[in-house]
């Protein structure tokens, strides 16, 4: 029993773009199935009629069952009404392998000598319009690999990357020896520079990378501009170098200053004192290691001066100072007793020895002086006869 419709499906493999189902001439009512990344072109008596994207489909002909065949017996047993089904693979194929058959020459920006360097990479391909990939690449034939795409892009592929390269390192100005560490943003340029190309014959260049640039190492000229360029930045490395150690230095010697600082401040603190306090125990203690107050002049040091001297340190010194050289003078002035237990002169009036503390005791008389009222009383007395003090 003749089959009267055929099942149409893809049966090719994931690394072809186009792929042509082997069954032509089917009858009407036949059942086209379009899995999902796919479409289907159908071809009618040589003109591409309809695009069917996912889903099973029952295509129209003009071959009618049991009735072609016998249309067909003026033709050979060959219907005249050709149909045909074109599948197509829409999913992304990476990992394709590029590069460039010859070196590509150009003038390096940065030192203005002429280059020539390699490259090579990676992209990934996918079918973007159908109709256009189909009838500009395919024609007539069963299918379109990966590998057969790749072949036919080849020389087109590598006119197009040796003129970009060498415009995308000028525009941005790469520099040879540094153009490693940009690869990034040197395949990304590529990349939007080749997009239109590519769209032109229905692929969508989906990803573009520059994995390898392969430099002429060993020319003169290259090795020659090389040295002069690491050289370069060795000497910039040797002077950012001092000068970090020399900021590092300053920046101790600046720490180091505020510690002790803070430390002398703290200390200050701790015992009650300033800065012009500290300034004036400075003078005083010079002051103290001269031995006769008529000294002070030879210092350049005047009793005016001391009595100024740093706040209350200075008037502290100062007044001991005026103070004892007014009592010598009254000692030497007035002195007409003296202490009778450790026999130091006795100013005038003085209630208490100076040197020991002894209660004064007038020798003349055997009298004392009441060290509230001043009166003279006999010694041995126990209460003042004038005020009531108690001795």
């Amino acid at each position: 029993m003749a089959q009267i419709a055929e099942i149409i499906k893809y049966e090719g493999d994931n690394s072809t773009f186009i792929w042509k189902h082997p069954c032509e001439d089917f009858n009407s009512l036949t059942q086209l199935i379009v899995h999902e990344t796919q479409e289907a072109i159908f071809f009618m008596n040589g003109q591409a009629l309809d695009l069917f994207g996912a889903g099973r489909y029952t295509l129209e002909t003009e071959n009618i069952p049991k009735l072609g065949k016998l249309l067909n017996r003026s033709t050979g047993d060959k219907t005249p009404f050709h149909c045909e089904v074109y599948f197509v693979n829409k999913t992304e194929q990476m990992a394709i392998k590029w590069g460039t058959d010859s070196q590509v020459q150009y003038m390096e920006p940065t030192y203005g000598f002429p280059i020539s360097i390699g490259a090579s990479g990676e992209m990934s391909l996918r079918a973007e319009d159908s109709r256009k990939l189909l009838l500009k690449l395919v024609g007539t034939e069963n299918n379109l690999s990966q590998q057969k795409l790749t072949a036919f892009f080849r020389a087109f592929l590598m006119t197009k990357v040796k003129t970009y390269i060498a415009q995308t390192i000028k525009a941005n100005s790469i520099n040879i020896f540094e153009i490693d560490e940009n690869l990034t943003t040197f395949s990304e340029n590529l990349h939007a520079l080749l997009i239109p190309d590519f769209a032109d014959y229905g692929i969508a260049l989906d990803r573009f990378f520059v994995t390898t640039v392969v430099k002429p190492d060993g020319d003169p000229s290259y090795e020659k501009f090389k040295e002069l360029h690491f050289r370069q930045y060795a000497d910039i490395a040797d002077a950012k170098l001092r000068q970090q150690t020399e900021i590092i230095h300053a920046q101790t010697e600046a720490q180091k200053i505020v510690i002790e600082s803070q430390a002398q401040a703290t200390k200050r603190a701790q015992e009650g004192y300033t800065y012009q306090q500290e300034r004036s125990f400075d003078v005083a203690a010079e002051v103290a290691r001269n031995e006769a107050v008529g000294q002070y002049t030879n210092m350049g040091v005047g009793l005016g001066t001391m009595v100024g001297v740093g706040g209350m340190v200075g008037e502290f010194v100062g007044s001991n100072v005026s103070n004892a050289i007014h009592s010598s003078a009254d000692l030497n002035a007035a002195s007409v007793n003296k202490c009778a237990k450790c026999n130091a002169p006795l100013p005038a009036h003085a209630k208490f020895c100076m040197q020991c503390g002894e209660r004064v005791v007038n020798i003349d008389d055997g009298t004392v002086i009441c060290p509230k009222c001043g009166n003279k009383i006999l010694n041995g007395a126990k209460f003042c006869p004038e005020c009531g003090e108690k001795l």
